[in-house]
């Protein structure tokens, strides 16, 4: 692959400039007349039934990171500059890097949505559009790009990117158990669509940077579903062998459905005095892509030349610096994957989510409801985990607001969502984590961010 580093880096800085993430906001999880509580509980139905404006009826956009936008933006001589800048001291950067970075966005777009009581319980219907990207970043990473060859051996290991994009109908029930009162249940079946997948693993990058000699060890997969998709290669003049130089979208096909899948949510609910309990499991199923296209490195690829001779002379031909470029340029060839073609379907496992709440009513203010909810993404290595404690309040029929306090993977931040809700119009808006001078109490130019916004029409 053409200048892996230079491609990772790039994705990087890509998703900490312009974030999207957060397919479900948890801020609106326990507050009154807020339409979308069933696909975070599926037992949760509403008082009214509604119909969505179309494309705006729920659009989530969030971005969440263990990797902050000061960690790799800097601030030098009034300009912002990426931390590579030579300016940048190299002792600064790496003491904001953690040894393993997370990011992930995503971005839910509800196409169209409906919910109604009927067959003694309530029911819902929805067409969505998700698409988000996941990566792991190892800090030895950021010291490669920043420091060079001042750190003699580098071991980049773990590195890995997931895009995935898929349309979704999903159908709802929920009602109450009249065998067990105070207990309401629901289920979700979705019919999933798969858009487009990519699974990139750089498993391995052992780099030792001698005075005379470098070996490299690499280990490399690529798995892309889409539809159009194919690799580029090139030949290495040296040896003969064929290798994948980049990627694009011209080959036969075109982009579209590339899969199949289903998923299933539950959930459960019981309300004990001023106490309402909540459990719910959502994303149960899989993607079934078709047409993978597969490149590697076909196990551990390991490179051991000695036709770099470094001379710590600064003006000489080969001093560190001017090496330290001809051996960046050749470690382009490091990760030379080979191009397997199509080598059929692939299956995956959505990353299934484990909700679970407790709900409180002040009971001298009935109206005054206090919740903490803990959330777990349950996804391999892009699992991350987050506890919510939440204040909400409708002092009116019309008007519903909730604030909460938010701990996790990814940190600390502050959410609030406010409701508007009357008789035949619905406006909400809302964000699980909040830029600005508010969350900068919290973490200086953070990298988590979401928005919740929706107009729906209640009947």
């Amino acid at each position: 692959m053409k200048s892996s580093a230079k491609i990772a880096l790039a994705i990087i800085a890509a998703c900490c400039a312009a974030g999207v993430s957060a397919q479900n906001t948890y801020s609106g999880y326990f507050l009154e007349n807020y339409n979308y509580r069933f696909q975070m509980n599926p037992a949760m139905g509403n008082a009214d039934n509604f119909v969505s404006m179309p494309a705006l009826g729920n659009l989530n956009l969030a971005m969440r990171g263990t990797l902050h936008l000061s960690s790799v933006l800097y601030n030098y001589d009034g300009r912002t500059v990426l931390f590579t800048n030579p300016n940048i001291p190299a002792s600064e950067v790496m003491s904001n890097i953690k040894d393993k970075n997370r990011l992930g966005a995503e971005i839910k777009l509800g196409v169209l949505s409906a919910g109604f009581k009927a067959w003694g319980g309530y029911n819902t219907i929805a067409v969505n559009a998700v698409a988000g990207v996941n990566l792991n970043v190892p800090g030895s990473f950021f010291s490669l790009a920043k420091e060079g060859i001042s750190n003699r051996t580098y071991d980049i290991k773990d590195m890995s990117a997931r895009a995935t994009a898929y349309a979704e109908i999903a159908l709802g029930h929920s009602r109450d158990i009249k065998q067990v009162p105070g207990l309401r249940v629901g289920m979700g079946l979705k019919f999933l669509v798969g858009m487009a997948g990519v699974d990139a693993y750089f498993n391995r990058a052992h780099l030792t940077l001698g005075r005379d000699s470098w070996t490299a060890t690499t280990n490399a997969d690529i798995y892309a579903n889409v539809g159009g998709f194919q690799f580029d290669r090139k030949t290495d003049s040296k040896t003969g062998r064929e290798y994948v130089s980049g990627a694009n979208l011209d080959g036969d096909g075109s982009i579209g459905p590339n899969g199949f899948g289903l998923g299933f949510d539950l959930g459960a609910t019981y309300r004990w005095r001023d106490f309402n309990f909540s459990l719910a499991v959502l994303d149960l199923g899989f993607i079934n892509f078709s047409d993978t296209k597969y490149a590697s490195t076909d196990g551990d690829r390991t490179v051991d030349t000695d036709s770099y001779i470094f001379n710590p002379n600064d003006d000489a031909d080969n001093s560190f610096d001017r090496e330290w470029d001809r051996l960046r340029g050749d470690l382009d060839n490091l990760y030379q994957l080979t191009d397997h073609g199509d080598t059929g379907s692939r299956t995956r496992a959505l990353g299934a989510t484990l909700n679970v709440g407790v709900e409180y009513t002040f009971p001298l203010y009935r109206k005054l409801h206090f919740g903490l909810l803990s959330t777990t993404r349950i996804d391999g290595r892009y699992s991350w985990s987050e506890a919510r404690v939440s204040a909400g309040v409708h002092p009116v029929k019309c008007f519903s607001a909730d604030v909460n306090f938010v701990a996790g993977t990814f940190g600390v931040g502050f959410g609030w969502l406010v409701n508007l809700h009357t008789k035949g119009f619905n406006l909400f808006l809302g964000m699980d984590r909040t830029l600005g001078e508010v969350s900068k109490q919290f973490v200086p130019l953070n990298s988590n961010a979401s928005v919740n916004f929706g107009i729906n029409f209640p009947f």
